[in-house]
């Protein structure tokens, strides 16, 4: 590629040996990244879209990702009163409906961990630090939320997870990529939320 003006995204599946991209959707690449690499995997049997399960995990990812994932930007970015309004309500009663479903569950499609677990987390792992603030999304939390509190717990203390959660980084991205919405590139201190998530949780129990 020799595109050197044009936006670019992350996450992006980069073939190394055409030099091109190959995906740059993230619901697209975590599927492949599930099956399509297993010869080279660590994990080769970890599989987080079981045949028996994806009915279940396509019917949370179709109301998550418009109301929460997407949710929060369309919060951010709103250009008028009546869009965000109508983006907050929906991520607020979507919120609301998360903490309703794993205080009676472990994980966000029933009791397995899979791929629907890894797209809500990432998007509440930055909720209170950066879409609180930056996005506007002040209507909930997650440290104010038990439940949802409790399971980010569990998943940010699984093997391998933690090592990716750089908050640091996540904020001065977030933070200091938009000029009209951040105009002097400040930082907010914030709460050291990573620190909450690495105290003890009871999600076994469920």
């Amino acid at each position: 590629m020799n595109d050197t003006v044009g936006k670019y995204t992350v996450p992006i599946l980069w073939d190394k040996k055409l030099n091109t991209i190959v995906n740059n959707e993230s619901s697209e690449i975590i599927r492949m990244l599930n099956s399509e690499f297993n010869d080279f995997s660590k994990f080769p049997d970890l599989d987080l879209y079981p045949q028996e399960k994806r009915a279940q995990i396509d019917e949370v990812n179709e109301w998550v990702y418009p109301t929460i994932n997407n949710g929060v930007y369309r919060c951010g970015f709103a250009q008028s009163q009546a869009a965000y309004d109508e983006a907050i309500d929906q991520l607020t009663e979507s919120f609301d409906r998360v903490e309703d479903i794993l205080s009676k569950q472990r994980y966000i499609s029933g009791s397995q961990f899979t791929e629907a677990d890894i797209r809500l987390f990432v998007t509440l792992l930055r909720f209170d630090e950066v879409y609180a603030v930056y996005f506007k999304t002040n209507t909930r939390s997650v440290r104010e939320s038990p439940a949802i509190l409790n399971y980010m717990r569990e998943v940010y203390q699984k093997p391998g997870i933690a090592e990716t959660c750089n908050m640091e980084q996540i904020k001065q991205h977030y933070f200091c990529s938009h000029a009209s919405l951040n105009r002097y590139s400040i930082i907010p201190k914030g709460k050291d939320f990573i620190s909450m998530l690495t105290l003890p949780h009871n999600r076994e129990e469920i």
